[in-house]
């Protein structure tokens, strides 16, 4: 006879998360516990995180949940050694807030902070990508954070970066895009500019 696993709760989930991550990022990639079910747990598009529709107001504890993230397909979860639950995503699971730039032009290394204190730099193993409002033509930027995990990158952010692009030539066409760490990444063709 099998029995059907219990759906955790947020405090169960913290103190699995808060064991696993005393050792270092907890190794999420290489945990296969069997799914629980999903948790009425959800990031908004503003990298705010809610459990039971109420905002996480204590910052360490949407930290740690943030170290136990992880992407499979257009899916979320939070996995422990022995658990893994479901969770709602509106956009992306985290949000850039600020980034620093060492350098200029072609010879400039941007690196971002999220929301949830991770740090990535933009570059080969970071990628930026633009997606375009279909209806209002409406830039979102994001930046691969790790493993498939993406983070919006904020308003104010994406302003100041807009202020760092320049006009380059990439794959036969002249476009606006910025460098980081060695690499152009486009964002628009400078034709489209207005």
């Amino acid at each position: 006879m099998t029995s059907t696993p219990m759906i955790p709760t947020a405090d169960t989930l913290a103190a699995a998360a808060s064991t696993a991550a005393r050792k270092g990022p907890p190794p999420v990639h290489l945990w296969n516990p069997p799914f629980c079910g999903d948790i009425d747990m959800r990031i908004a598009r503003d990298g705010t995180w809610f459990y039971l529709g109420t905002p996480i107001g204590r910052p360490a504890l949407v930290k740690l949940f943030s170290g136990i993230l992880r992407r499979e397909g257009d899916a979320y979860f939070l996995v422990t050694p022995v658990e893994k639950v479901g969770i709602r995503v509106d956009d992306a699971p985290f949000l850039v807030t600020d980034f620093t730039v060492d350098g200029t032009g072609s010879t400039q290394t941007i690196t971002v902070t999220t929301k949830t204190e991770d740090r990535a730099t933009l570059g080969p193993d970071h990628p930026l990508r633009i997606r375009f409002d279909p209806s209002t033509g409406e830039p979102s930027p994001y930046i691969l954070i790790r493993a498939d995990l993406w983070a919006l990158i904020d308003r104010k952010s994406f302003y100041r970066l807009v202020d760092l692009c320049c006009h380059q030539r990439h794959d036969g066409q002249l476009w606006f895009g910025l460098w980081s760490a060695g690499q152009f990444f486009p964002v628009m063709l400078s034709s489209e500019l207005t």
